[in-house]
Order: C-alpha cells, then structure tokens, then sequence
C-alpha cells in the first residue's frame, strides 16, 4: 500500500466575491512535482446581476492549466485566437508554452441569471525542454470527455490524461501524465496501482474518502510517500476526487506570479517579452 505522507487542508484564499479554497502552494507545500498549484473555486451560489468570474486579461509563461467546471461555467478567450464556454462537467487544457495573454470569466447568461459555481484549476509544469513551445487551447463539453464506470457504476471515471482501464484520456499531455476525475457514489469503491517512483496528485473535492485506511474530507490534499505501489478508495459519503500522477522532473523551479520557469534572469525575460508585446495582442 503506498504510504501516505501528509494531509494538506486547503487554506481559504477569497478573491473578489469568489470563494476560493488553494491546498498549494502553502507554507507546508510548495509543489509535488510536476503539479505546481491548485486553486478551488465555490462552491457558492451567484445571484442575478452577479459580475462573475474575475480573471480578466494576464499572461502566462512555462505551465499549462487544467480547469475542472463542476458548476456554473468558463468563457475563455486568448491571444492565440482560441475562444470557447464550458459548461459543468467539462474541462480546458491549456499550454501557455513560450507565452500567451487569456481571460477567464462568465459567460453573460450566467452573469445575468446566475446560479451555482464550483471550477477547480490545476497548474502543471512544462519541462526546461519545452517551456518555451507554441501556445495551445483545447476545451471539451462533458460529453466530449471519454469515461467509464467502476464498481457496478457506483464509480465514474472522466479520463483526462492517459490511459486507464483501456480507456484512452481526452488530451494529449506534454510530458507522460495520468490525470481523471472521479465521482464516487456512497459505498463505491476503486483501487488504482502507481509506480513508486511517479508523484501523485490527490485532491478531494466534495465528500469524504477512506484512503489506503485513513479517513480524509473534502478540501484536502494527501501528499503520498514514494514507498508502495497501491491506493485503495472507498467513499464514505457522495464524493469527487482529482487524482493524477506522473514522474517528477527534478529541475528548478521559479515561479513568479503567472510565470513559471527554471531561472530568475528567464523570469526577468518573460517580463521583458510580455511589455515588448510579445505575448500576442489583446484585441477582444
């Protein structure tokens, strides 16, 4: 059974109106390589005439994102031309490579009628080898997701990064990654074997799990020791969970507000490069 290390309770980190939950980086926490950040937005319910969302136009350098809609929904726009909403249950990909500028808000149906809100996003790391690579965007609708059932369907998977009971995931990652969302009804159980040489990301978000014999709530991370191989779940209550894994990179990091690269002189320069107008132009 693979050793749990550490629960990490997430801290509450309100921005603007938006409730906001982040259990990384923290004080006891600064990364479990190659996943860098995670930020929990809601649960809460908007009223109508609400502003939404509040991540308006910044730039990215060195990571990607994944964004988790569980309720409300996402409207994307970039400086690479990619534009999209999503709505609950699906997910966005996106690669800021060598650079991009992207705003993150609510649709305007949403803003005028309102409603419930809960969106996750996770932050990866890029390898020295490919931080400064082509841009890219890809959302998905849930049903554009590939997912399968377990325990007599008392446990749905949504397949996000590779491979997972002969199911192939909805994205194609820029390093090797395991990456699904799981739902768990009361009583459901899954068990998932990872090698102990990979890090792995485990993240609550609703409910309460039995973990390898521990009992864990929602808004807590489990930092994993690299000894053993085996997670075994069982839901105590209606739950969600964020798991993924994949080999650390074992490089530098250094993260500056939304640029993450190996260097303080490549920080400077993505400063640099983004007031020299070289993240692309915002013209929505």
């Amino acid at each position: 059974m693979r050793v749990l290390k550490k629960i990490h309770k997430a801290e509450y980190r309100p921005i603007a109106d938006l409730v906001t939950y982040s259990p990384m980086p923290t004080r006891s926490l600064q990364m479990i390589d190659p996943f860098l950040f995670l930020n929990h937005h809601g649960f809460q319910t908007y009223p109508a005439g609400n502003r939404g969302l509040p991540f308006g136009p910044h730039p990215h350098r060195g990571m990607e994102t994944v964004t988790f809609i569980l309720e409300g929904d996402i409207m994307h726009l970039d400086s690479s031309g990619h534009e999209s909403v999503i709505g609950p249950g699906g997910v966005q990909y996106m690669t800021a490579g060598k650079g991009l500028i992207h705003s993150e808000v609510s649709s305007s149906e949403f803003k005028k009628k309102g409603g419930d809100l809960e969106i996750l996003q996770l932050w990866l790391n890029l390898p020295a080898a490919k931080k400064m690579i082509s841009p890219a965007y890809v959302g998905l609708q849930k049903d554009q997701i590939p997912s399968f059932e377990l325990d007599e369907g008392k446990v749905q998977v949504q397949q996000l990064f590779g491979n997972n009971a002969g199911v192939k995931g909805a994205f194609e990652g820029q390093f090797p990654l395991n990456l699904a969302t799981y739902y768990l009804k009361k009583g459901g159980k899954f068990e998932i074997e990872v090698p102990e040489q990979e890090n792995i990301f485990f993240y609550i978000v609703r409910g309460e799990l039995d973990v390898n014999g521990e009992e864990v709530q929602f808004r807590n991370l489990i930092e994993f020791e690299n000894t053993g191989s085996q997670i075994q779940v069982e839901a105590m209550e209606d739950s969600i969970v964020i798991l993924g894994y994949a080999k650390p990179f074992n490089e530098p990091v250094v993260a500056q507000g939304p640029f993450v690269m190996n260097t303080q002189q490549q920080i400077y320069e993505a400063y640099e490069d983004y007031q020299a107008g070289k993240f692309g132009t915002w013209n929505h």
